[in-house]
């Protein structure tokens, strides 16, 4: 058991041992800070941290936003679904997962079935200041222009809310230090 290899014996991290029997599942918009608390988590919790991105891009040998380009987003969607399938056969860890992967197909439903999802859930102008800089990067803001960026982004938080909103956990975002914040996601998880 991962917690026995870790060092782990105090009684809190030993029930945290019974939660890591199943994965956990970041989600929320792109630009909430799934990878970045994901990999945070995991090096706090000894256990192993997965990106669906990274995964999707290690095993197509293409960035996401060349597959966006060339094959379109049903094929990505696909693969998306096909990828978090994977993930889920590894050891349990945390997995942050792409911010429109709950809202396609039953990818959120498997997750909840797989290990415990939790939802960052961050306010549209925050996101907007995480991703004015690197919009070039991400697929599907990468042709707006700087006034249309907050616009996209309320309206495609509208319409994923509904997918986000059914995880088992939603942690408000708050303008609190690093170590407050991580302190935050780990009561949650334990």
């Amino acid at each position: 058991m991962w917690c026995r290899a870790a060092g782990i014996n105090n009684t809190a991290d030993v029930n945290l041992c019974k939660v890591m029997k199943t994965h956990i599942f970041l989600v929320g918009f792109m630009g909430s800070g799934k990878t970045h608390w994901g990999r945070l988590l995991a090096a706090h919790l000894h256990v192993p941290f997965m990106d669906l991105d990274t995964a999707i891009e290690q095993g197509e040998c293409q960035s996401v936003g060349v597959l966006f380009a060339e094959k379109g987003e049903p094929v990505f969607r696909e693969m998306e679904r096909d990828y978090l399938h994977r993930l889920v056969k590894l050891s349990p860890g945390i997995i942050a997962t792409g911010g429109g992967a709950p809202c396609f197909f039953d990818n959120l439903e498997f997750m909840k079935s797989t290990g415990r999802v939790i939802y960052l859930q961050t306010p549209a102008v925050v996101l907007a200041r995480h991703l004015a800089g690197g919009r070039a990067a991400r697929p599907l803001l990468a042709s707006l222009e700087d006034d249309e960026l907050i616009g996209f982004i309320e309206n495609l938080l509208a319409q994923r809310a509904i997918f986000y909103e059914q995880a088992q956990v939603i942690l408000p975002y708050a303008d609190v230090t690093e170590a407050v914040f991580l302190a935050r996601l780990v009561d949650v998880v334990t």
